[in-house]
């Protein structure tokens, strides 16, 4: 485990600190501006990725690979971009302006039923990291997606993985999907904006907005995803999220700048096996944590347990990807979808981090 006494500690201080972290990174931007510890990457094998959010817990592996220095390392020039959805990033994909997406792995199985052939080369979690939180006016009425018809629950945006949890949690709990209406509201200031305003009822979202919602005492968690158990207890499996994935045939054709990629990440995801979210926080771009780096830690820290120390599909995860989208996505609800073409584990498994 990675929680010591001391890290423990963070969430406690966070609550002191309430932070006012605000989402960084919601227009595209290169990684390359800011590269602290890890420094401007050199004129080595270009390579375009597309982030989900940059500033997002969940993909914390993106923006520390580029600041431990680790793309450079392998000869990469990495130019990490930002967009505040990963649908919108997928979009970048599939038209070829940019060569991966650090997102969530379901995207690959809506795709593939939709003619194109993606997967995730590296699996950066096990668990989605996304907490459904409610407002503390709806807090006596929502106790638990039972309560979510007729109501307005914030998403990322239409057509997002948190829309597809959304929907997932509503169906399973006896809530039709028309029976809500699903809210684009963004992450990070935009989210907690609506929250506040009564935009929205309730909604999901990642670190740090949950925390800085709780910490701000804004809202209160309904469902927390952010660990393996509270993920089995939502979803009834382990659901692979954030990761790197690419078009298979660009794969095919660009195995070896591949699989520097894969060694970059998986040494970073050794890295943060092997440190504190004290660390994680100083690593990282000053505005990330607004000058809150104790709240931000702490957001940190109730993220950890998602990720993998590997970058390996955890076992089972496709199959409850899969069942949690035939649950409400009439696209995929009779198609045939193959799984082994959604993912691999070759390059993860050779990798020399």
């Amino acid at each position: 485990m990675r929680r010591t006494a001391r890290h423990s500690a963070l969430a406690a201080a966070g609550l002191l600190a309430l932070a006012s972290l605000t989402a960084c990174g919601t227009t595209a931007a290169s990684s390359t501006a800011d590269t602290g510890g890890g420094g401007a990457a050199g004129k080595g094998e270009q390579v375009k990725i597309m982030v989900g959010g940059l500033d997002k817990v969940i993909y914390l592996p993106a923006m520390l690979t580029e600041r431990l220095g680790y793309f450079k390392e392998q000869g990469l020039d990495v130019q990490l971009l930002s967009q505040p959805a990963g649908v919108q990033a997928e979009s970048r994909l599939v038209s070829g302006q940019i060569q991966g997406v650090v997102g969530f792995y379901d995207h690959t199985l809506d795709l593939q039923v939709k003619g194109r052939a993606v997967e995730s080369v590296v699996q950066f979690s096990q668990a989605p990291g996304e907490v459904e939180v409610v407002s503390k006016k709806e807090a006596g009425t929502v106790t638990s997606p039972k309560d979510f018809k007729g109501k307005r629950l914030g998403v990322t945006a239409l057509g997002s993985s948190t829309d597809f949890l959304t929907k997932y949690l509503a169906v399973k709990n006896g809530v039709k999907v028309g029976e809500f209406t699903p809210v684009a509201v963004g992450a990070g200031t935009a989210f907690i904006s609506a929250l506040r305003k009564g935009t929205i009822d309730a909604g999901m979202t990642t670190d740090p907005t949950a925390t800085t919602i709780t910490n701000k005492d804004e809202g209160e968690v309904l469902i927390d995803m952010r660990t393996s158990e509270g993920t089995e207890e939502a979803l009834g499996g382990a659901y692979p999220s954030s990761s790197l994935y690419m078009q298979t045939r660009w794969v095919n054709s660009h195995q070896e700048i591949v699989q520097k990629l894969a060694n970059a990440f998986v040494k970073t995801l050794k890295w943060m096996a092997a440190h504190g979210p004290l660390e994680m926080a100083d690593m990282m771009p000053a505005g990330y944590s607004q000058g809150h780096e104790i709240s931000y830690a702490a957001a940190i820290e109730s993220a950890l347990p998602m990720f993998t120390s590997d970058g390996v599909m955890p076992a089972g995860g496709p199959e409850t990807v899969e069942r949690v989208l035939r649950a409400f996505n009439p696209a995929i609800e009779n198609a045939h979808v193959d799984l082994g073409k959604t993912y691999t584990t070759k390059f993860v498994k050779n990798a020399t981090g």
